[in-house]
């Protein structure tokens, strides 16, 4: 059991990038997190590392899994996988 503990937790880190005013919010364009977990999983920690700005952000925010819209929050995210956090754009 240990062992399905420990792969479940693996994979391979997980890159975020921020884009607009989620870099602003970030302080910064990418970063990494470790793998093994959902999108939900994700934010939580990333609002713990970056504060309440970024939470902000976060919950307007939509989500790109390498290239495609993240429509299940909960469900695993690949390792390895690239999220792109995209907040809403004003036109003009």
């Amino acid at each position: 059991m240990a062992e399905q503990a420990g792969a479940a937790g693996a994979g391979a880190p997980l890159t975020v990038r921020y884009f607009a005013g989620a870099r602003a919010a970030a302080g910064r364009s990418e970063e990494t997190a470790s793998g093994g977990r959902s999108l939900d999983e994700l934010l939580v920690e990333l609002t713990e590392r970056h504060g309440e700005r970024l939470a902000a952000v976060l919950k307007v925010a939509s989500f790109l899994v390498d290239g495609v819209t993240c429509h299940d929050r909960r469900a695993p995210l690949p390792a390895g996988a690239t999220i792109d956090v995209l907040p809403p754009f004003a036109g003009g």
